[in-house]
């Protein structure tokens, strides 16, 4: 659960970690984070993350089209041919 807290988070936080790069490597002085961050536009950047974040979930999201009540049957070895992992109607 920590592992995808994260993961979310990192994605959600990348265009403010791109921002401060990019402010960093772009300005010979360095006034230190607490400004960069009062200084960044931040309903932009975290406009951006959620859109970010709510495309990623959206691109991975898990579509089976299974309907309720249908088993689902993990992969496995039959008459020694591999079978992939199905969805088994109910009552079968």
């Amino acid at each position: 659960m920590i592992r995808i807290l994260v993961e979310n988070a990192f994605v959600f936080l990348v265009p403010t970690l791109i921002y401060i790069a990019w402010f960093a490597f772009s300005r010979d002085d360095w006034p230190g984070l607490g400004a960069v961050i009062q200084a960044a536009p931040l309903l932009y950047l975290f406009v951006l993350g959620a859109g970010l974040m709510f495309i990623t979930l959206t691109l991975f999201s898990s579509r089976s089209h299974n309907t309720p009540g249908e088993a689902y049957v993990p992969p496995g070895i039959h008459d020694g041919k591999l079978q992939p992992g199905h969805a088994v109607p109910p009552g079968k």
